[in-house]
């Protein structure tokens, strides 16, 4: 998606750490999948949603995702937002942007 970099970190069958930088006024459309998703918003902010909750996401705060939960982010702001997400297990479809894990 234009405005969005991703980065794999690290990885492994049991999970998936992932770095994201996201230019101010994109939106992560409404979506699920079977992964469990938990993170960290490090800079910027936006309107977070997950099922029926929507909150005003913040540099620090944290965030869990259940598998199969409906989601969406839409970022704002004067700059990128930068977030970590870890994912479990790891995610096929991000497989081609990974390297190898260590010591495998």
């Amino acid at each position: 998606m234009p405005g969005v970099r991703r980065r794999i970190l690290n990885h492994a069958s049991t999970g998936m750490m992932v770095y994201y930088k996201i230019d101010s006024g994109k939106v992560f459309a409404l979506h699920n999948h079977p992964h469990a998703q938990f993170g960290v918003l490090l800079e910027g902010g936006g309107i977070f949603k997950v099922g029926e909750e929507e909150w005003r996401i913040k540099p620090g705060d944290g965030y869990f995702i259940p598998p199969g939960v409906f989601h969406e982010l839409r970022t704002d702001g004067e700059g990128p937002s930068v977030m970590i997400d870890f994912f479990t297990p790891e995610r096929d479809d991000y497989q081609g942007e990974a390297l190898a894990p260590d010591n495998a």
